[in-house]
């Protein structure tokens, strides 16, 4: 019984839930036909046990036994499905992709996220704070209920560059009754990298992790833009 089990959790690392499992399985089965064993030998040949219990329990033995080669069988097929994620993932690096989320990449001085209202609002205030949880930027928004984009270019609200990295963007939409409204948020960066991350795949933009199943759309990365004559003068929002 317990002997085939064992080519059910080949290919599963030793910490995986069905090899612990069937390890202990193995530990107890042992240990009761140990029990079972030296009952039979010290029986009253007069008297014989009842084998109606032990059999149960060896059927319960059994029973359990499939419920690990079923176990083991979905990790295994968990694992592919994440090998295959895991090699899709290798088509998103170098592209620009959009996925739910409220912390942004900076790079080269941009990023770009939206943010969507389900209605009107009174007053937006879009913050962005660094990784040190300091609002570098404070800007209003648009109030119309929809989806809208929003460009920083990396200026501080003096106007002094922020070094790249991750920012958190944090979107306050009032209501005519002064309350806090939902609001959705997207972000949008360059996939440099990608890995495993509890179980998950996930796709990293810089400093910026975001899970696969969070992306909404992926879109090849515009070439860099030369930077800007010296006696340009240039704004930002």
């Amino acid at each position: 019984m317990i002997l085939g089990s064992t080519q059910s959790t080949t290919g599963l690392g030793a910490n995986s839930d069905a090899v612990v499992s069937e390890a202990k399985l193995q530990e107890d089965l042992n240990r009761f036909l140990n029990l079972l064993v030296a009952q039979l030998k010290n029986q009253d040949p007069l008297d014989p046990m009842d084998s109606n219990e032990f059999t149960q329990q060896l059927v319960q033995f059994a029973s359990v036994e499939q419920q690990i080669k079923q176990n083991a069988n979905l990790e295994k097929m968990l694992a592919l499905q994440e090998t295959s994620q895991v090699s899709t993932m290798v088509g998103f690096i170098g592209n620009t992709i959009e996925a739910t989320g409220d912390t942004v990449p900076l790079e080269d001085g941009n990023a770009e996220f939206t943010y969507t209202l389900d209605s009107n609002a009174t007053d937006v205030t879009i913050s962005i704070r660094n990784s040190a949880g300091l609002t570098v930027f404070t800007a209003g928004g648009d109030v119309g209920a929809g989806k809208h984009n929003f460009v920083w270019d990396g200026l501080d609200s003096v106007g002094e560059a922020q070094p790249d990295g991750a920012y958190t963007i944090i979107i306050g939409a009032l209501d005519r009754a002064g309350n806090l409204q939902s609001v959705e948020q997207t972000v949008f960066g360059r996939v440099t990298g990608g890995g495993v991350e509890d179980g998950k795949v996930s796709l990293f933009m810089g400093d910026v992790s975001v899970s696969m199943d969070d992306v909404h759309l992926i879109k090849e990365t515009p070439p860099k833009v030369a930077p800007p004559d010296p006696g340009v003068t240039t704004g930002h929002r």
